[in-house]
C-alpha cells in the first residue's frame, strides 16, 4: 500500500466508506459507475487514466468478509465484481519449463495450483497471486483460452468439464464447478455493501 495511503488512515480514521462506484469487469477494467449508471445497471465507464489504474492496483486488497476494495487515502472504496476477485493473463516467457506467467490485472503474479471450468465455459484458475499469498480464484481473459486449451486435455463432465492442465513440468487439474459457488469457495462478496 502507498505510504501516503497509510499516512492519510492515520490522519483520517473515520472517513465512511464508498460502495457501487468501481468495479472490476471481466476483462480485468476496472469501470466507474456514477448514481445514473448504479440506478440502471449499466456497466459503467472503463478507467482509462494510467496513473490512476496503477494506483487503484497498488492499493487493491481485501477484508476478512471478502469483500475487495482499493484504498483511496482514508477511504475505503468497494468494488463490485463482474466475476472474481482477479482476471489473469497469460503472459509469453523465454523462462523454461513455463512458456507463460499469469499476471493479474494489478500486475501481481499468480502461482496455479489447478484450474475450474464453469457451465458457461468460463476457465477460472486457483492459487496464489504474490502480493496476497492467500488462495484466491482469476478468471482467465477470454483471449487466453487459446494457449490454455493447447495446453490442456479435458473430457465432458455433466454440465462443464474436468481434466488436466500443463503448466511448466506439472500437471494441473481442471476440474468442473458452477458459477454460483465460485465466491462461497473462494471466500469473496461480488457485490459489497
Amino acid at each position: 500500500m502507498d505510504e501516503q495511503v497509510i499516512r492519510s488512515i492515520l490522519k483520517w480514521p473515520d472517513v465512511p466508506d464508498c460502495f457501487g462506484w468501481l468495479v472490476l469487469d471481466r476483462r480485468g477494467q476496472w469501470r466507474m459507475r456514477n448514481e445514473y449508471a448504479q440506478l440502471h445497471h449499466l456497466p459503467g465507464t472503463p478507467i482509462e487514466h494510467t496513473g490512476l489504474k496503477e494506483y487503484i492496483s497498488r492499493n487493491y486488497t481485501h477484508d476478512a468478509l471478502g469483500r475487495y476494495y482499493f484504498q483511496n487515502g482514508p477511504q475505503k472504496v468497494f468494488v463490485t465484481l463482474d466475476s472474481c476477485p482477479w482476471v489473469v493473463r497469460m503472459q509469453p516467457t523465454s523462462n523454461y519449463p513455463n512458456a507463460f506467467t499469469l499476471v493479474t490485472q494489478c500486475g501481481s503474479l499468480l502461482d496455479p495450483h489447478g484450474a475450474l471450468s464453469d457451465e458457461a465455459g468460463n476457465i477460472y484458475i486457483v492459487g496464489t497471486v504474490a502480493d496476497d499469498q492467500a488462495i484466491s480464484v482469476a478468471l482467465l481473459h477470454d483471449h487466453d483460452l487459446t494457449p490454455f486449451s493447447e495446453q490442456s486435455a479435458i473430457e465432458e463432465d455433466a454440465c462443464s468439464y474436468r481434466g488436466g492442465w500443463k503448466w511448466g513440468d506439472k500437471k494441473l487439474p481442471i476440474d468442473p464447478i458452477t458459477s454460483s459457488q465460485l465466491s462461497s469457495c473462494y471466500h469473496f462478496v461480488k457485490t459489497p455493501s
